[in-house]
This record gives C-alpha cells, structure tokens and sequence, in this order.
C-alpha cells in the first residue's frame, strides 16, 4: 500500500507561481510512475501531468505545457509539480497519484492509477 500526500497548495494572483508537492510512503516509489491531476468546480477531474519512474521522460495536457514542470527526487520519495504563469481557470483541486506497477509506461488516465492522496486546493485570482 501507498500512501500519497500532498502539500504546497493556496492562493496565488493571476501570472503567479506555486509549487506542489507529494510525499510518498513506501519502498518502490523510484520504481512508480507518478502524475498529477485536477478536479475543478463542477467538472471531472482531468490528467495535468505525470513523471516516468526515472524521470527521465514527463507528459503534459495541452493546457499546460511550457507553464507546468513536473519532477521527482526519489531519494526523497516526492514528486512535484511548478506552476508558472498561473490562470483563473487552473483553480481546482490537485491530487497526485502513483502506478501500482512497476517499470511502467507513462499513464495519462484515472483509471492507469492505482494509489491517490486526498488533494491540495489551489486558487488563482484574477
């Protein structure tokens, strides 16, 4: 069993910065791929990123990209998510999710991920 928490949410102003981050428990988390998704008001929660068990290869919704960097220290047991440039409609809430499997590909959808934590609210104000 993982357990998942996240932290590094808050409010932040339009064009601002925030870094989230995610604590992983367990022994095989430099094995795991890791991503971050986001649940807004009223909508489903969608795939924003996620991060191979290496790092060495990261994927990103369109939405994002060239504003979001997803990274990992597995010394740590962390994954991380900067957000640069933030916009009013990046407000949601973020969890981080890991893959059970190990040495997998990357996974972009809910159902790819078999551990998730309890999520950190961010609010960009316009």
């Amino acid at each position: 069993q993982v357990q998942l928490v996240e932290s590094g949410g808050g409010l932040v102003p339009a064009g601002g910065s925030l870094r989230l981050s995610c604590a992983a428990s367990g022994r095989t988390f430099s094995s795991k791929v890791m991503g971050w998704f986001r649940q807004a008001p009223g909508k489903e929660r969608e795939f924003v990123a996620a991060i191979s068990w290496s790092g060495g290869s990261t994927y990103y919704t369109d939405s994002v990209k060239g504003r979001f960097t997803i990274s990992r220290d597995n010394a740590k047991n962390t994954v991380y998510l900067q957000k640069n440039s933030l916009k009013p409609e990046d407000t949601a809430v973020y969890y981080c999710a890991a893959k059970k499997t190990l040495y997998a590909i990357l996974a972009v959808t809910e159902r790819d991920y078999d551990y998730w934590g309890r999520g950190t609210q961010v609010t960009v104000s316009s």
